[in-house]
């Protein structure tokens, strides 16, 4: 998807977009048009974070998704000039895809992907809510650790934690067929956590919007 700065005024015709939040003072849109020829459409919660790769600024986006065929994870790495260095999907996951490793190879780099949600707990996002991990490791430092489960994590990898571990920067959820989405934002890094409500009034079929409510 191709990010776009939002900005005043524009015109043309109003089309669906993803709803993103970057740091605390800036808001993005995504055009998500990309995603209409969709046959089987789906549910997405995708996650970006913010970290260095060989001296340089990358983006690592982890993508949790569920539709009819299941749920699935996908992970890529783009750089700062938005070329994918790499990207791995395991979707739809069957039970032998539940748990297990990935090693990439990027830039005479190695990137090992380790997960585990053969226990995961799931609410109804496809983002797993606890009983799981999700680590990736560059060049045998530990780049990001997600999930309740780090003593597993750490064992499995044989990895610590690295002194620059990546950056939480924003979140994209894709949602069909709600009227009504309720979530989870947070703004910064360590800044508190906001109840978001996303509700789509179509009771006009000539002039449907959509009301953003944040901590009501």
């Amino acid at each position: 998807e191709r990010i776009l700065q939002s900005g005043g005024g524009g015109g043309g015709s109003f089309k669906m977009r993803d709803f993103s939040c970057f740091g605390e003072n800036a808001v993005q849109i995504a055009d998500s048009s990309s995603s209409n020829g969709n046959k089987t459409a789906q549910n997405l919660v995708t996650c970006v974070y913010q970290f260095r790769f060989r001296g340089r600024s990358c983006l690592l986006t982890v993508t949790w998704s569920k539709n009819l065929m299941g749920q699935g994870l996908g992970i890529g790495i783009d750089d700062s000039s938005n070329q994918c260095l790499c990207k791995v999907d395991i979707k739809p996951w069957l039970f032998s895809k539940r748990k297990g490793s990935k090693r990439l190879e990027v830039e005479s780099s190695y990137v090992d992907i380790y997960w585990d949600l053969s226990s995961a707990t799931f609410g109804s996002s496809p983002e797993p809510l606890e009983g799981f991990y999700l680590t990736i490791v560059c060049d045998k430092q530990m780049i990001l650790l997600l999930g309740d489960m780090r003593k597993e994590a750490l064992k499995k990898t044989n990895a610590t934690p690295g002194p620059i571990m990546a950056v939480f920067i924003a979140k994209r959820e894709h949602i069909y067929g709600k009227k009504v989405f309720l979530t989870k934002a947070q703004f910064s890094d360590d800044g508190p956590t906001h109840d978001l409500m996303i509700e789509c009034d179509t009771i006009s079929t000539h002039d449907p919007c959509l009301i953003i409510r944040l901590d009501s």
